[in-house]
């Protein structure tokens, strides 16, 4: 038997055979209307189980019914909207919203083909409510996403918007979380809250976390503290749960836990999770934002690109979008993953319980994002993904990790993690270059280390309980990392209950206002280089407070300055409280401190300030040790300089050294100076310009209403939309208003940019289209 030979134009026949076969079972919209309209569909008939679903372009439909039929697919190319008056449920399994006549049952790959939507013609658009009308609390709206068979498992079920909007917007609350007000005992069954929360309701699933580390965390939930309850009844800041607590969980003082609520009025979920996870994502040229919604039972364990949220290689085409007020808890697979995404807003959102990193910077070239103050809880460890882009992650449980430093980090909580609170990661290999194409303030891509670039903002973060490290910052960068005008800031941050506070191993670091409680280790494993620590606090922390130059390495690259330095009730061990560094290998390096304090001393054996540290003592290589200078120990000028006896350029300075217990241990020795320079090894500027979104428009009484958010790493000026001035709502400008006068009927342009207080301009400032009908382009 002869074969035929198979041609191009053969397969192109034979595929568009089958695709024109598929359509043919396709259930299209006749017109506008309500979904439960028989005369809204062509042929007559409301689509029924299994039945594939088209939304023609120009049609708005209503979805109108709470129905637990599953519709196969369902192909938006016009509008689809949620009623906000009744309850609604929608179970499918996978919803599209993208352009044209493709009702074709792919759930990912649609970016390759994906062009710029035309300004002039309507997005198509899925809403689940709007940010002018979000779905009532009164009532509530569900998707399921369902696993059918002959579906890609590995795509489906899912939500996909391939350049539409997409749109989830539930019952606003005032808070997502907030810190307890009291401490809670074993057996109680009511917590009291650090302020009142409206939009809270009996018979809301909320988290209270843990406040005691746990050493076991494991993926299987063994011993972990974290409770999960739900609200019987609220009366101002108390709730009463419907069960006691198990635990003791701190609300008093500086250290406290928190208290989650989970629960929406607007959801989306894995019909049968131990089946088939659904996942949801935005590819490029989309639209849309999301906020009190909640996204549960989602992410596919192990595979790629297939998480609870995702934005997927948007760029900078989604500026103005955002996620506010969000749930995401039980996914197989991450939180939310920004991935090749700039200038997303991430505020005030709950992650809890995650396989794998929870709130995920993906590939190093995401800049410009803004997360701000959203709660990171049991992130648990998971396996590398297949394909990564990134090899050295090993996926591991962080609640925030990053490979590029150059976004916002404000007031962000991480808790009980498996690994990590917070991680920096960015490893060069001799297979992998870090030199990646990243955008700049001008808007142009440019090759970039990204082990260089620093923070916009890191600011109020909190790390507590969690499995290993509260901060990692940077350990695998080799040393690489910002030069001394442009540092790595971290200000105002709190660490407690960890095992390992904070392990700096960047260059050029300025970390100011950090409080370290009851950790093993305190600042750990350092890569002392340009490192300046101002009011730095370090309580109940017995084992290593402040560790000697790359721990057991015990070198020093460069100055160390520390202003500011207490230590409060450390107790139970022979180790210094200050570490002292053996190898000098570049001549250079130093250690300076002043105002150092000793407060609430427990140990019978009066710990050394500064000596060298324990654990494997070796010999020293270099010539040049690291001196330790305390500046105005003994008085003003009156410095006192301190030598490890071990050193092999002990005693060569012409200085007679002693011993002054308990400033000096077994192994170093002090001699008195005068007038040492204290200096100054970081010189910051501040030539980065500010960074602003317009996250919402709406027209108020004849005027319109702009809202955004801007980040920048120094003191925000003022932000300027249509030439007037906008009303901060938050510190420096991180939310902010503006009000237009009178505005003429018609598309309006919408331009706002921001200025700082070292005269930087934004250079790209953020422009939308508001059309008549109020809807942003």
């Amino acid at each position: 038997m002869r074969t035929l030979p198979v041609t191009l134009a053969l397969l192109t026949a034979l595929s568009t055979t089958a695709a024109r076969a598929a359509e043919a079972d396709v259930i299209r919209s006749a017109k506008s209307g309500a979904w439960s309209a028989a005369d809204t569909w062509e042929g007559g008939h409301v689509p029924g189980a299994g039945a594939k679903v088209q939304v023609r372009k120009g049609h708005r439909l209503v979805y109108d019914v709470q129905s637990d039929v599953a519709i196969r697919t369902l192909h938006v190319a016009g509008t689809l909207t949620f009623a906000a008056d009744r309850d609604t449920r929608l179970d499918v399994g996978l919803v599209k919203i993208q352009a044209g006549d493709d009702a074709s049952e792919n759930g990912f790959d649609c970016e390759a083909h994906l062009k710029e939507p035309d300004p002039a013609s309507p997005r198509p658009a899925l809403e689940v409510g709007t940010p002018d009308r979000p779905i009532d609390a009164k009532h509530t709206a569900v998707i399921r996403l369902v696993a059918f068979d002959g579906m890609d498992r590995e795509t489906c079920p899912a939500i996909v918007c391939c350049g539409g909007r997409m749109d989830f917007h539930g019952a606003p609350l005032n808070r997502a979380w907030v810190k307890l007000g009291a401490t809670t005992k074993a057996a109680d069954s009511t917590v009291t809250l650090a302020e009142a929360v409206t939009g809270w309701r009996a018979g809301d699933k909320v988290i209270v976390t843990a406040t005691k580390l746990t050493h076991d965390i494991g993926q299987d939930g063994g011993r972990l503290s974290t409770e999960e309850r739900t609200v019987k009844a609220i009366d101002g800041t108390k709730l009463t749960l419907d069960k006691p607590l198990e635990r003791e969980h701190l609300g008093s003082g500086d250290y406290r836990g928190e208290v989650a609520n989970l629960s929406r009025n607007v959801v989306v979920e894995s019909a049968d999770p131990a089946k088939a996870r659904g996942h949801t994502m935005y590819h490029k040229y989309s639209a849309g934002s999301i906020s009190y919604a909640e996204f549960r039972h989602l992410g596919k364990e192990g595979v790629l690109g297939k998480y609870a949220l995702h934005f997927h290689l948007v760029g900078d085409t989604m500026r103005g979008s955002s996620v506010v007020g969000a749930s995401i808890w039980d996914s197989g697979n991450r939180w939310l993953t920004i991935h090749g995404t700039n200038y997303l807003v991430v505020r005030d959102c709950v992650g809890y319980k995650s396989i794998g990193h929870g709130f995920y910077l993906e590939d190093g070239t995401e800049v410009q994002n803004v997360l701000d103050h959203n709660l990171a809880v049991q992130a648990l460890r998971g396996k590398p993904l297949p394909k990564q882009l990134l090899p050295f992650d090993e996926n591991n449980g962080a609640g925030f990790w990053w490979a590029n430093s150059l976004n916002t980090f404000t007031r962000n909580v991480a808790c009980e993690n498996h690994r990590y609170g917070f991680r920096f990661e960015a490893t060069k290999t001799s297979r992998l270059d870090l030199t990646l194409p990243v955008q700049g303030p001008d808007g142009e891509r440019k090759p970039t280390d990204i082990r260089t670039l620093p923070f916009v903002r890191f600011e109020g973060n909190e790390a507590h309980c969690d499995g290993l490290y509260g901060f990692n910052l940077g350990e695998g960068v080799n040393r690489a990392g910002p030069d001394e005008k442009h540092p790595f800031i971290v200000r105002d941050m709190k660490i407690w209950e960890v095992h390992y506070a904070f392990r700096p191993q960047v260059p050029s670091l300025l970390v100011e206002d950090m409080r370290i409680h009851r950790a093993a280790y305190g600042v750990y494993h350092p890569n002392y280089d340009r490192h300046v620590y101002r009011r730095l606090l370090i309580s109940e922390t017995d084992t290593e407070p402040f560790n000697r130059g790359h721990d057991d390495d015990s070198v020093q690259y460069g100055v160390l300055v520390v202003d500011g330095l207490t230590f409060a009730g450390n107790r139970n061990s022979s180790m210094p409280l200050v570490q002292m560094s053996d190898d000098n290998p570049t001549g250079t390096a130093e250690t300076h401190l002043r105002h150092v304090k000793v407060i609430d001393r427990h140990d019978g054996n009066r710990r050394a300030l500064v000596n060298r540290g324990g654990g494997p003592r070796p010999t020293p290589k270099t010539p040049t040790s690291v001196p330790v200078y305390l500046h105005d120990w003994y008085g003003p000028g009156q410095d006192a300089k301190v030598m490890s006896t071990a050193a092999k350029d002990f005693g060569k300075d012409g200085l007679t050294y002693g011993e002054d217990a308990p400033l000096t241990g077994d192994e170093s020795r002090v001699a008195k100076v005068t007038d040492v320079k204290f200096p100054e090894p970081l010189h910051p500027v501040d030539d980065l310009p500010p960074a602003t979104v317009i996250t919402r428009v709406e027209r108020r009484d004849g005027k319109v209403v702009v809202r955004g958010t801007t980040s920048d790493n120094g003191t925000v000026t003022k932000v300027t939309v249509n030439g007037q001035a906008a009303k901060a709502l938050a510190a420096n400008f991180a939310e902010w208003e503006a009000m237009l006068g009178e505005v003429k009927a018609g598309e309006l342009k919408i331009s706002a940019h921001a200025e700082d207080a070292a005269g930087n301009v934004e250079k790209r400032p953020h422009v939308v289209v508001l059309r008549e009908a109020g809807r942003v382009k």
